[in-house]
């Protein structure tokens, strides 16, 4: 048998010549993004070598391949943009939405399925539906003529969104997130299926979309991101499909602020210009939150003229803004001190930011614990950046008084990074004490 022939990967070397990496560094850029994944990846120069030459990388670790293009590229990579499929392939066939909500929430209700969950790659380059174009692309839901709905069901489905979100904002979204999972499964997913009116099927949507978004929300606060950011996609296809311009600008802010949260400043902009860009008839509440989170992912981008634009553009429209809301995706005053407090600390005005975050967590809600936890945390962190330990370990003691109450991913983070940060502290008693006070609620955590 005459031996195979391979073509070379002309595709991928483009690729990798844009990126400006030699073979080495593309390779251990792919471990890294292989890491969040749950993968342990050891490609090298020569696996780089020999994909260039027409081999191609085990279909697991492909995705890794192609996030991490995508990520340096500033561009979606599909697996023929990198020679990896045949062009000519007949794209993969998906499931009707219905049925992919059914496979989402049953995973997630699954304890046994959490290696799963945390498994899978956040992707920066995620194209999403545009407004308007996405309308009327949304595939028509069948109905079971058997089953009818009416706004009774509706009213359910809000009511039990908002209740859930008021205890995740309480004990965090590891506690909760299942719940949610459930009743999206259990509850929400036979209502898609029945017969409604026009009026009450778009309502059924938007509510569906919302219960989403906080589903998503708590993944992310679990640091769940892949799983998040799936939940938030489905989120915006109900609301293309009700076309509901509300629900589909809070999915995208939640987008905005997962990936700002990560580190991906050009990714959080992009999702927050685009929930902008659908905001002409929003009230000065959300009108402040977009312009909030815009400059915070400007800030991150290193772009101060425009983040200070933006941020005065948040704080006329804050002097506009009714009083707080307390229903989940709400803007208040503290939040709006937080996101002036983020943007002055990225810009290096950490002074400001400390006085900021202070202000802001003086105005937040007593029931917005974990909240509390990340930010005062996220204080002792910053205020030990300005040699202030003894303020930071106040700071941090505080966070610690909540902290056995939540079950927050995030606020896993925050604890963690307290803990390293003391380490070169251990000299100094206030240090040794909060460390000695933080290590076995970390561990219980």
């Amino acid at each position: 048998m005459a031996p195979r022939i391979r073509t070379p990967n002309h595709a991928l070397a483009a690729l990798i010549t844009e990126t400006h990496w030699n073979n080495g560094e593309f390779a251990r850029a792919v471990n890294r993004t292989g890491t969040e994944g749950g993968q342990r990846l050891k490609y090298d120069d020569s696996a780089v070598s020999h994909w260039l030459t027409g081999t191609r990388p085990m279909p697991k670790s492909q995705a890794a391949v192609l996030e991490t293009l995508a990520r340096r590229l500033g561009r979606p990579v599909s697996a023929a943009d990198a020679g990896f499929r045949d062009r000519r392939d007949p794209p993969a066939v998906s499931t009707d939405t219905v049925a992919e909500l059914i496979d989402l929430g049953s995973l997630d209700m699954d304890p046994t399925r959490r290696g799963v969950l945390s498994a899978g790659l956040y992707s920066v380059a995620l194209a999403v539906p545009g407004w308007p174009d996405g309308l009327g692309r949304f595939q028509q839901l069948r109905t079971d003529p058997h089953r009818r709905i009416g706004m009774a069901e509706v009213d359910a489905v809000t009511g039990m969104t908002g209740r859930l979100s008021e205890m995740d904002d309480q004990y965090g979204g590891r506690a909760v997130r299942p719940l949610a999972a459930a009743f999206l499964v259990n509850t929400i997913v036979p209502h898609l299926r029945a017969s409604a009116s026009e009026k009450i099927r778009k309502a059924l949507l938007s509510a569906a979309s919302d219960h989403l978004y906080l589903t998503g929300y708590m993944a992310v606060d679990e640091r769940l991101d892949q799983l998040g950011q799936r939940y938030y996609t489905k989120a915006l296809e109900l609301a293309l499909a009700a076309e509901d311009p509300v629900t589909y600008r809070t999915a995208l802010r939640g987008m905005s602020v997962q990936a700002v949260e990560l580190g991906h400043g050009a990714a959080a902009l992009r999702f927050a210009d685009a929930a902008s860009a659908v905001s002409q008839h929003a009230g000065p509440r959300m009108r402040a939150f977009l312009s909030g989170q815009q400059a915070h992912a400007l800030a991150q981008t290193g772009d101060r003229r425009a983040a200070l634009a933006k941020i005065r553009e948040a704080e006329a429209a804050m002097e506009k803004a009714e009083s707080a809301a307390t229903a989940h995706g709400s803007y208040d005053p503290a939040s709006m001190n937080y996101h002036t407090a983020q943007v002055n600390f990225l810009l290096g005005d950490h002074t400001t930011a400390i006085q900021g975050l202070e202000l802001s967590e003086k105005m937040r809600s007593l029931v917005y614990r974990r909240a509390r936890v990340r930010h005062r945390a996220m204080l002792g962190e910053w205020k030990l950046q300005a040699g202030r330990l003894e303020e930071a370990c106040r700071e941090w003691h505080s966070a610690l008084d909540d902290y056995p109450h939540v079950q927050s991913g995030r606020a896993d983070d925050r604890v963690r990074t307290m803990i390293a940060s003391l380490r070169p502290h251990l000299s100094t008693a206030c240090a040794r004490e909060l460390i000695e006070r933080a290590l076995p609620l970390a561990r219980a955590a």
